[in-house]
């Protein structure tokens, strides 16, 4: 498991290592595939935001566009219409770290620029590369996640893992984001279209350590925990904190969730344990 200091925005960083770090979704949209609508106002998403830092978030990442499948794409403007007020009633609102989920390089300038402190591609510096030279420029911390989506899947699990990540990786080196500015994120459920391929993935998911980068798992309320529990979006957060407990012990250092205090509460369990297991961090 990869551990040290990611290197952040605004002179910030975040040790990754002895405990788990949860990352609380924060979708500031009308038609998220659980939350929509809930908190796309600064008001009622500085409420929320409080609240999960409350419960252990260490960082809250905030999202202007759906990536559910078949959501309808938005525009730039529409996109910094949504988050940037929100971006910027967090930042005057204390300490916390904020993370924007956003593929566009525009966007995340305005939201570093903001006050974010991460950005969060989902279509892992693929998109717009654009979005690596930002990340470069401002010190951000860059989550670079894989997708299936709008190309051809290699056949095993992992391989295309490797591949994806290898060619954002050249992305983003090849635009100045330094190593320690990175996480890597899997992906679990964008275009892993069954519940069987996201579970081996989880089964295989220390392979990744291959890669050498901390990694984040993202498998919060998603169709294929509600594949195996039978359970509706808004009732999986124990087969969630199921997950990353499975997770942390295969390696992950993040976990981003909609339901912040029961993953606090199993990956605290699960962190006690690796920490009589093996008398070290992890």
């Amino acid at each position: 498991m990869t551990a040290g200091r990611w290197q952040l925005a605004h002179g910030r960083h975040l040790g990754l290592g002895g405990k788990a770090v949860v990352v609380g979704i924060l979708n500031v949209t009308p038609d998220s595939f659980s939350d929509g609508g809930r908190f796309d106002a600064p008001e009622t998403a500085l409420v929320q935001a409080r609240r999960m830092i409350g419960e252990g978030a260490a960082i809250i990442d905030v999202g202007g566009e759906s990536t559910r499948p078949g959501a309808a794409a938005i525009s730039a403007t529409e996109e910094q219409a949504r988050i940037l007020p929100v971006i910027e009633a967090l930042a005057r609102a204390g300490d916390m770290l904020i993370s924007v989920d956003t593929y566009r390089a525009e966007t995340a300038r305005l939201a570093v620029a903001a006050g974010a402190h991460i950005v969060n591609d989902v279509w892992g510096l693929q998109r717009e590369p654009g979005i690596a030279r930002v990340a470069a420029e401002t010190g951000a911390g860059l989550v670079i996640m894989h997708t299936g989506r709008d190309r051809e899947k290699l056949p095993d699990v992992i391989a295309d893992q490797l591949a994806f990540l290898g060619k954002s990786l050249e992305i983003g080196r090849g635009q100045g984001v330094a190593d320690d500015q990175i996480v890597l994120d899997p992906g679990f459920g964008f275009a892993k279209e069954t519940a069987e391929e996201n579970l081996d993935l989880m089964a295989r998911f220390s392979e990744l350590d291959a890669l050498g980068f901390p990694l984040m798992a993202g498998t919060s309320r998603k169709r294929f925990i509600g594949t195996v529990t039978g359970r509706d979006a808004a009732d999986r957060a124990a087969g969630t904190a199921a997950t990353s407990v499975i997770l942390r012990l295969k390696g992950a250092h993040l976990f981003r969730v909609h339901d912040v205090a029961i993953n606090v509460d199993a990956l605290a369990v699960a962190d006690a344990m690796l920490a009589r297991e093996t008398g070290s961090e992890r």
